[in-house]
């Protein structure tokens, strides 16, 4: 099994997403986040039930919250639920 998403694994998956994954948060704030004219989102912080991002929405930061379909079981999870919504949103 792997890590638990305690704060200290939030922080590493928002820093790699952050760092290299950009366009994938845009597309979760505006796909899953119901947010319009996102023009910029940073992920904030993740935990078993969903996101916290905060997206540039007209000029404007906004928080948003992103649940997931299910709970997460762990850090691997995570991984996978973000792969899986990020190939769903772009279908």
């Amino acid at each position: 099994m792997s890590e638990a998403i305690t704060a200290a694994v939030s922080d590493r998956i928002c820093k790699h997403m952050n760092d290299d994954h950009a366009e994938a948060i845009v597309m979760y704030a505006e796909v899953y986040g119901k947010a319009e004219n996102v023009s910029a989102a940073r992920m904030l912080r993740i935990d078993p039930e969903g996101m916290d991002l905060m997206a540039k929405i007209d000029n404007e930061e906004k928080p948003v919250r992103v649940a997931f379909e299910r709970p997460l079981a762990d850090a691997k999870d995570a991984h996978v639920v973000l792969v899986e919504m990020l190939k769903k949103g772009r279908s």
